[in-house]
């Protein structure tokens, strides 16, 4: 189609809405009613529907579809988190009331690969803080040493005018965002670093500022034998530029830990090519597309939302969403998902699915949700650091009295010094980002393997795993039955049994029927009429084929045309055994064969359990399918228990049953009559191409459906909690450690002291290396 064609043929191949169409709740297409097949009754409303998916969905989940759409926020508008407190939501970008550190975009977007505006801010301030702080760090060295030209000039009174010339801007600009979370968690009453950050440079700034303006009022305790007062103006500088230093490097880290979210996002196209109604084309913005457009894709294009294909074939790169690398195959009717990659062909695609309702933003949606929450084991980070700022507090003021009271001249110089120290490089925020920071690198990680986990709880719980309970249909089957056999009686060709058979179960609805007509196709066998058709409820159908009387069905369908079937029993049972349905055929009055149909285990499903069952998690299968078939697809896979014939409503039960038994129990599977089953279990596993309310009641989501992800997803979890307690293991012995030797705990016997300098860099160095540890996490082998 070209934009040179006339309008009449557009429209003929795509209806335009008209007056009175009804609009499908579910994608959003206009629907004629009066020529509509596919309806359905609700609270007294009649609901019509452009194919059976759709109607299959409502029926299932009607009020999900049918409740009132949430406001669309305006282009622009953006909340901001805290990656320690994600329950601190703010419209602006600014500082987290109870830590202070930095909030970061609660739902990243594409834009956030350009410079951060805090990272900027604090880049501009350390090179500032660096450029006056080196050169005073500089001339207070160098005093020190004999026979420099500048030794003693810094003790002068030019030395100290010059000191607190370098150091007031470091001091008072460079540290002033210091100065103000720092107030800010006492107003809030939330002490945290910045308290001690603001309060140690403060006290060193104004203690020396004092002491260069009037050292007279300075007693005996705090001066030099020679009668000075010291001045500390270069530690305050180096300490405001060692810590703009680590808030530099932690934004940077922090913004790397958010690329897999960015990853996804960069994966949707920036525009849709739109065919309009008078059938020319125009590439509009993808905010603009609205469900019902026709869109076309060409050649290597992304597709842009999600949609049904209209016209055209192509093969469809969905690795992004499945991680099979093979293209999938697409034609009319099929459905496709957007951001996948058209490789081939040109299609015309109706949107169904747009914005936020696109699986891409769904998954994006998921992860964002995942690396804002919390795992348990970040309780026992909450518990210490809520005590942690007032005992440095109070170790900090018992360091000073100490010293002024039991320490060498000048006693309360040293006391200070310690003092400052101890607040310096006592660092709550290494301890608040052990756990946050490993959960948001390891579900972007999981993301992209195909893992989406719903909150970090699910994470920690997902490595303590001891049995798994699954369903059978579309968990570990295909869910789609297939033909696996044909017997033959007599003269009649397989072949030929399969054509009759196919022919007259096209008129069923049966979803067996459909499996046959697929076998047929498939080997380019081609289908005749049938007439006279007659389904028997509960039996099967018979009906005329080219002359001849065909039936179809189980054994009571041929007794009740008086057939006898014992020359097909025998093959039946071992069929039924190995878990197929077995369907009878007859012609003309005579047994003519049988046909096996059977839900093909899924590939990959044999290897996954053996991979489970090797890390000593028993195997469970949990189905309404009869025994005999279940205990047919258990022996083929080694599965340990087969519970069967189950009602939906049981399966939460059974659950209920294994977790009072003692044991830790995850459930996967794929259907509506799983949703209570993954609620109820410890860690439900949803498989991503089941029902969405499967997917909404697990903690766990396997966007491509198969087994082999429940084995990543205990990789994944073994790999982030590993990563967590190495944290908080770094965290806990650096501040057990730190604060003492800040103290002044060595000097008694080694004559140590630790410079608040060093202590500042530690300080940074603690949280950057917890930064770094998380972000290993990128590279895991899942």
């Amino acid at each position: 189609m070209t934009a040179a064609e006339p309008v009449v043929a557009h429209q003929d191949r795509y209806p335009l809405p008209q007056p009175g169409a009804a609009t499908d709740p579910v994608c959003g297409m206009s629907v004629d009613p009066a020529s509509a097949r596919h309806r359905a009754e609700h609270d007294g409303k009649s609901y019509f529907f452009c194919g059976t998916r759709c109607l299959e969905r409502f029926s299932a989940e009607p009020k999900r579809f049918l409740a009132p759409k949430p406001a669309v926020a305006p282009a622009g508008a953006r909340s901001w988190t805290c990656p320690m407190h994600p329950e601190v939501v703010r419209d602006t970008p600014g500082a987290c009331p109870i830590c202070g550190m930095a909030l970061e975009p609660l739902q990243p977007s594409a834009a956030d690969s350009e410079p951060n505006p805090e990272l900027a801010d604090m880049s501009r301030r350390f090179w500032l803080g660096l450029a006056l702080s080196a050169p005073l760090l500089a001339l207070t060295m160098a005093a020190h040493f004999r026979g420099t030209a500048l030794y003693g000039f810094s003790a002068s009174g030019p030395g100290v005018w010059l000191q607190l010339l370098l150091a007031t801007p470091v001091v008072l600009w460079g540290g002033a965002p210091f100065f103000r979370r720092g107030w800010d968690s006492v107003v809030h009453g939330r002490l945290n670093m910045f308290t001690l950050i603001a309060l140690g440079t403060g006290v060193t700034y104004a203690y020396s500022f004092g002491a260069a303006l009037a050292p007279g009022l300075f007693p005996a305790s705090f001066r030099m034998p020679e009668g000075g007062v010291p001045v500390y103006f270069e530690a305050a500088a180096v300490i405001v530029t060692l810590v703009l230093l680590g808030q530099m490097l932690e934004l940077r880290a922090r913004a790397q830990a958010g690329g897999a979210i960015r990853a996804l996002l960069d994966l949707a196209p920036k525009q849709a090519r739109i065919v309009r109604d008078d059938g020319s084309e125009a590439h509009i913005p993808l905010e603009l597309v609205k469900p019902g457009d026709l869109l076309r894709v060409r050649p290597g294009e992304k597709v842009p939302v999600d949609g049904i294909v209209l016209e055209g074939r192509s093969a469809i790169d969905e690795s992004m969403l499945t991680g099979e690398p093979l293209p999938v195959e697409k034609s009319p009717g099929d459905p496709v998902t957007g951001a996948t990659v058209n490789t081939t062909g040109a299609f015309v695609i109706r949107a169904a699915r747009v914005g936020s309702d696109t699986v891409l933003a769904r998954v994006v949606a998921m992860v964002v949700a995942a690396q804002r929450s919390r795992a348990p084991i970040h309780g026992l980070a909450d518990i210490v650091s809520g005590w942690f700022v007032p005992a440095v507090i109070a170790v900090a003021v018992t360091t000073f009295v100490a010293w002024s009271v039991w320490g060498p001249p000048p006693a309360m110089g040293f006391g200070l010094v310690n003092a400052i120290a101890v607040l310096i490089i006592a660092c709550p925020c290494a301890l608040g980002l052990a756990t946050p920071m490993s959960i948001m690198v390891g579900t972007g990680r999981g993301a992209q393997a195909g893992v989406l986990v719903r909150n970090g709880e699910a994470l920690e719980l997902m490595e303590k795993l001891n049995t798994l309970v699954v369903d059978k249909t579309g968990t570990l089957t295909e869910g789609t039955p297939k033909l696996t056999q044909v017997i033959a009686l007599g003269n009649i060709p397989e072949s030929e049994l399969l054509r009759l058979v196919a022919s007259l179960e096209r008129a069923s609805e049966h979803p067996l029927a459909a499996a046959l007509a697929e076998a047929a196709a498939a080997l380019g066998i081609a289908l005749a009429e049938a007439s006279d058709f007659l389904a028997v409820p509960g039996k099967g159908v018979t009906g005329m084929v080219q002359g001849l009387r065909i039936a179809v069905g189980n054994a009571a369908l041929l007794a009740s045309l008086d057939i006898d079937t014992a020359a097909l029993s025998a093959e039946a049972d071992r069929l039924r055994q190995e878990g197929a349905g077995v369907m009878l055929a007859a012609v003309d009055g005579q047994p003519a064969g049988l046909l096996a149909v059977a839900d093909q285990v899924k590939e990959g499903a044999a290897a996954a359990l053996a991979a489970l069952h090797d890390e000593g998690i028993r195997i469970i299968m949990l189905t309404g399918d009869s025994r005999t078939t279940a205990e047919a697809v258990a022996r083929r896979l080694g599965i340990d228990e087969v519970i069967a014939e189950v009602l939906p409503e049981e399966k939460a039960g059974a659950i209920k049953q294994l977790q009072a038994e003692g044991r830790f129990v995850g459930m996967a599977g794929d259907g509506i009559n799983d949703a209570p089953a993954l609620a109820q279990a410890q860690i439900g596993i949803a498989m991503g191409t089941g029902a969405d309310v499967a997917m909404e009641s697990a903690a766990v989501t396997l966007i491509k459906g198969d087994l082999q992800g429940i084995v990543r997803a205990r990789r994944l979890s073994r790999a982030v909690m590993r990563n967590i307690r190495q944290n908080l293991f770094f965290a806990f012995v650096f501040n057990a450690l730190a604060v003492p030797i800040a103290a002044g705990i060595l000097y008694p016997w080694f004559s140590i002291l630790l410079n608040p300098m060093i202590a500042s860099a530690a300080m940074s160095l603690s949280s950057v290396t917890v930064v770094t540890n998380a972000l290993r996490l990128r590279r895991i082998r899942l």
